[in-house]
């Protein structure tokens, strides 16, 4: 989240609780069977438009043949007895959410945030964290990257197996585990000194100590390492949104550097001026939020190919809580977050579509974000791309999901609409199937 124990020992009551829920519980009542179902041989889905996610453009009565898992073919002719008729829907791919958090519930205060960290045990929060993996599901995301647990572990990595394995539906997922920061600057603050309470992160400080943390991180798990960059926000009378960085260069370098030697990618919590320049000279992957970020960085986020993902919604949500609280910053933060999307457009910047789900309540639909997208000033089909087949290349699944094609995977939603016309249509998918199996239908 915005300004956000070891692995938690799993009873095996507490995994058949997490199982029997979400086998048994139906968040919506259209959701077909359960995640162990298995793809039907073979099925056609007659799509009265398709947006691939590789062209701007709708083509009309198209017909996917689906095979096991995969799209066997995108044509014009059904195959097989077994047709779904989504001729009065636009198909797309299934969508891509960069930034989640499946094991937050919303912190929109920083007493939010406390709550569960201090009330709710890890293994509620997991089972909790399975309900918002479906949720995410329902809504349309196949695929989602979970930025950090905070507070509960390694959770998100059971999470994830489980989706895999078949013992809860879900998106795929790549996480992040726990993420990294210096000794002092991440809640959870404000306690006596004699008072010991966990943290949101896992504390590490010197380059050696990034380094080993990094190392523990993928031992356990972890498909990207994420490192928090700054803290302590405030506009300057230029209107630049300055920021005390966290870690030292030498640190950011050092965590870097072992990611991407043992070929993990790293994302950095990078929200104003001092914590987007150091992480973009450190070389990270992804600038996450990114409200300020001065032209010549984002030159450099271009010509390297260090991805933006902007998280517009969810500023505005927090925003409402953080101004109560008597910081009213971050509202002026949302008009010069504005400015700087616009600009990283310009710049050529690639964007990926994230949203910070868990940052704000999961009954809140993320598909919010894709209007906010459009509002600043990008077009209804490169935000849909920004949520397929670019947020496939950040997470470098490309060659399995973000688009529609023969051979990848059979990942694909309807809405009754044109997401062209009118890109809010995505609040409302009707039909996700994932891997050939279908979760949800009209």
């Amino acid at each position: 989240m915005i300004n956000r124990l070891r692995r938690p020992m799993w009873p095996v009551m507490v995994v058949c609780a997490i199982a029997l829920m979400c086998l048994s519980t139906s968040l919506g009542a259209q959701t077909t069977a359960a995640a162990t179902q298995q793809p039907q041989r073979s099925l056609s889905i007659k799509c009265g438009r398709l947006l691939d996610g590789k062209s701007d453009q709708a083509r009309t009565n198209v017909v996917l043949v689906i095979e096991g898992e995969k799209i066997k073919e995108v044509g014009s002719a059904a195959a097989g007895s077994n047709v779904i008729d989504l001729s009065r829907e636009t198909c797309l791919p299934g969508l891509i959410d960069t930034h989640t958090h499946v094991l937050l519930q919303g912190d929109i205060t920083a007493a939010d945030y406390d709550e569960q960290l201090l009330k709710q045990s890890p293994e509620y929060r997991t089972i909790l964290g399975t309900v918002n993996a479906r949720r995410a599901l329902e809504y349309g995301f196949t695929t989602i990257r979970d930025l950090e647990t905070e507070g509960a572990g390694y959770a998100d990595v059971d999470i994830r197996n489980a989706i895999d394995r078949g013992v809860i539906p879900g998106p795929r997922m790549q996480v992040a585990t726990r993420a990294l920061d210096v000794t002092g600057a991440y809640p959870l603050l404000g306690y006596a000194p004699n008072v010991q309470v966990p943290h949101g992160v896992q504390v590490v400080d010197g380059a050696d100590g990034g380094r080993k943390a990094v190392r523990e991180q993928i031992m356990y798990g972890a498909d990207w390492i994420k490192v928090y960059s700054d803290r302590s926000y405030k506009v300057r009378n230029d209107g630049v949104l300055d920021d005390i960085p966290t870690f030292t260069m030498d640190e950011l370098r050092a965590i870097v550097d072992e990611a991407h030697r043992e070929r993990h990618k790293v994302a950095s919590h990078a929200m104003a001026l001092n914590g987007v320049h150091n992480s973009v000279e450190a070389g990270v992957d992804s600038i996450e939020h990114g409200n300020y970020i001065a032209d010549a960085d984002l030159k450099t986020m271009a010509t390297r190919g260090i991805y933006y993902v902007p998280t517009i919604f969810v500023g505005e949500y927090v925003a409402q809580g953080r101004a109560a609280e008597g910081a009213p910053v971050w509202v002026k933060m949302l008009q010069i977050h504005e400015d700087t999307f616009r600009r990283a457009q310009k710049a050529g910047v690639k964007i990926a579509f994230g949203t910070d789900a868990g940052g704000f309540d999961w009954k809140v639909n993320p598909a919010k974000e894709f209007a906010y997208m459009v509002k600043w000033g990008m077009t209804p089909a490169q935000a849909i791309r920004a949520a397929t087949l670019s947020a496939a290349e950040l997470l470098g699944m490309q060659d399995r999901v973000g688009s529609i094609e023969a051979g990848k995977l059979a990942d694909v939603v309807g809405v009754a609409g044109d997401p062209l016309g009118d890109v809010t249509v995505l609040e409302k998918v009707d039909f996700v199937m994932k891997n050939g199996v279908v979760y949800k239908r009209p």
